[in-house]
């Protein structure tokens, strides 16, 4: 990929004049979508430290986010000891009064990086992004976990200016060993339908998202018109069992009652009860 190794070849050069340069946002080559809505994809600071000498035991390379001001660009980040700031987002109101630690990691010496060759296999892609760059604001539940045991990242506010600045630990001593600049204002984008999807590698796209939601609904409307046929069908049933009845009784009442059906019995009655009579007469008659 020719584009990759130029960018590489170009963030090198950049990277190893030294660590008086600033965070940059990641190239449009891995992150087409930055920033977004509450995240800022950085390069990491690869090549920048060991430049000039080599490093000697484990270093971590600590990032600090800032609300954008006029005093932020001076904005300190370790004690008079040299000791690194521990602030978090919440005890800085997300940067609003001062930085705080957005993502903490391993520094990886230059000849340990992975190869850019390989970014285009989906399976490796993933591991090879996170190798070059940091997002800010990738975590959005950490915040409302009260387990969560760790660096919080959480979300940054939307069309909100940012500044950003790397800085080198030593971890045998927890000393500040160099830092970078505070990078320029980076600003998060606006609110918008399309900006409301995140289209970062690993997550699902704007299109899969858009899928998703279409499928997911089709079984709830189905459901909905297999309901109401069956509700349709039974309030048809019913009316036609009513009308059934009526007609029914109707017409037992008022049809005409078919002859030698109960006639004869109320005249066998009346004869029986005529019979006897004439026999109590006839035997009361003087002989």
């Amino acid at each position: 990929m020719p584009a990759l190794r130029a960018w590489l070849a170009l963030g090198c050069l950049r990277l190893c004049l030294g660590v008086a340069l600033q965070p940059q946002l990641a190239s449009v080559t891995f992150a087409t979508n930055n920033p977004t809505l509450s995240t800022v994809a950085l390069e990491k600071p690869l090549c920048m430290f060991d430049s000039t000498e080599a490093l000697n035991g484990t270093y971590e390379i600590y990032l600090y986010a800032l609300l954008a001001s006029a005093s932020s660009r001076n904005a300190s980040v370790q004690d008079s000891t040299h000791t690194p700031l521990s602030s978090t987002f919440q005890q800085t109101a997300g940067g609003r009064t001062g930085p705080y630690r957005a993502a903490a990691f391993v520094l990886t010496p230059c000849s340990d990086l992975p190869s850019l060759d390989a970014v285009g296999d989906v399976a490796r892609a993933s591991g090879i992004l996170h190798a070059y760059l940091v997002r800010v604001g990738d975590n959005g539940t950490c915040l409302s976990d009260p387990n969560f045991q760790g660096l919080c990242n959480p979300p940054l506010a939307p069309a909100t200016e940012y500044r950003f600045k790397y800085v080198l630990v030593n971890v045998s001593s927890g000393l500040v060993q160099d830092q970078t600049l505070w990078s320029d204002p980076i600003r998060t984008n606006r609110i918008s339908p399309y900006l409301a999807i995140d289209t970062w590698p690993g997550r699902r796209s704007g299109g899969m998202i858009v899928i998703t939601s279409i499928l997911g609904s089709l079984p709830f409307f189905l459901l909905l018109g297999f309901a109401g046929a069956i509700v349709l069908s039974l309030v048809d049933v019913g009316g036609s069992d009513t009308e059934t009845t009526h007609d029914s009784q109707i017409s037992q009442e008022a049809g005409p009652k078919a002859l030698g059906t109960a006639e004869p019995a109320y005249a066998a009655v009346n004869r029986g009860l005529q019979l006897d009579r004439a026999e109590v007469y006839a035997s009361k008659l003087p002989d």
